[in-house]
């Protein structure tokens, strides 16, 4: 449902929008990105009220989220309340990651440096001076939401407008993924999970949206491969991501088979330049490029991956044997 500006009240007086005093000021934010890193936009607007966006040359989709949040409240004052269907951002400040990260000098869980530690340092300050009158909401993305169109447009804009001006008729440009990135969920997992967790992935990739949701698999034996079949059972879009060329030479005839064939009917394939006399290596630098290709991903029977995805903002639907799946 589309959510409309506030009602008409007093207005706060040094406020160069003329926020509402007793109601928040609604603001609907988003962020773009061709590539990740690659070219990006970001936006935010207010319905029925002001808007603003911007773009980098070098970025990527979840620093476009940050960015379109953190100009819209150094823009507003008073209360405000943030729609954006960025979990990255909700989650951090609903679940409350940033204490976490104040209490370790801005470290994660795994004692690694919080990414996007630039921008996410003066978001949270604004957070800490302000938290009594500030509130973050999720809303899906292309899911119907007037607003939230307009934020994604106004991004797409702004990040068009800097690839025109920056790279012009013959230049090289970012190579993106060919999907669009705020649709697609990675499935991933444990080897062997056992039928039983096959079954919840199943019915997991059964309650997504065909007319919307992508599935992106790297196609290893186990939840990735499964995942990839169930996936086109249930007539999901399909992208496939390989480390390099032909990485299923070798196995036996069957697995071959049935790799061939979720290749052959996904709609999009991406073959990274991997060594394949490097395989870990490869599969590593294939799944830095996945994580930053997708909004979240599915997580079979990898409890601790999954903790790891979560920590740095990707959404994760863990399926395991505790019953939560």
């Amino acid at each position: 449902m589309t959510q409309g500006p506030p009602p008409e009240t007093d207005r706060h007086p040094d406020s160069p929008f003329g926020e509402d005093r007793s109601a928040p000021t609604v603001v609907y934010t988003d962020g773009a990105c061709s590539g990740n890193p690659g070219p990006g936009g970001w936006a935010w607007a207010v319905p029925d009220g002001p808007l603003d966006s911007g773009a980098e040359p070098e970025t990527t989709n979840q620093r476009m989220e940050l960015r379109a949040v953190l100009e819209a409240l150094e823009s507003i004052h008073g209360p405000v309340e943030v729609f954006s269907d960025s979990t990255y951002v909700v989650n951090c400040f609903n679940d409350r990651w940033y204490e976490g990260w104040l209490q370790r000098d801005w470290r994660n869980a795994q004692k690694k440096p919080v990414a996007n530690r630039d921008l996410w340092e003066p978001l949270v300050e604004i957070f800490r001076q302000r938290r009594h009158e500030l509130s973050f909401t999720w809303v899906k993305g292309h899911s119907g939401d007037a607003m939230n169109d307009l934020v994604d447009r106004l991004a797409v804009e702004a990040r068009d407008r800097l690839m025109g001006e920056s790279v012009g008729p013959g230049g090289g440009g970012h190579r993106p993924p060919p999907w669009p990135v705020e649709r697609a969920v990675a499935v991933t997992g444990v080897a062997d999970p056992g039928p039983e967790l096959m079954d919840d992935l199943d019915q997991v990739l059964g309650g997504l949206d065909p007319g919307f949701d992508i599935v992106v698999s790297g196609l290893r034996r186990g939840p990735e491969l499964d995942g990839a079949e169930m996936a086109l059972a249930h007539r999901l879009p399909l992208a496939v991501v390989l480390p390099f060329p032909e990485p299923a030479r070798g196995w036996p005839g069957r697995l071959q088979r049935r790799f061939e064939s979720c290749v052959e009917r996904a709609e999009w394939l991406v073959e990274l330049d991997g060594d394949p006399a490097k395989p870990g290596t490869a599969v590593r630098h294939r799944d830095e490029w996945m994580a930053e290709a997708v909004v979240g991903y599915i997580v079979v029977g990898d409890s601790e991956l999954a903790a790891r995805l979560d920590e740095v903002g990707l959404g994760v639907v863990v399926v395991d044997d505790s019953g939560d799946g």
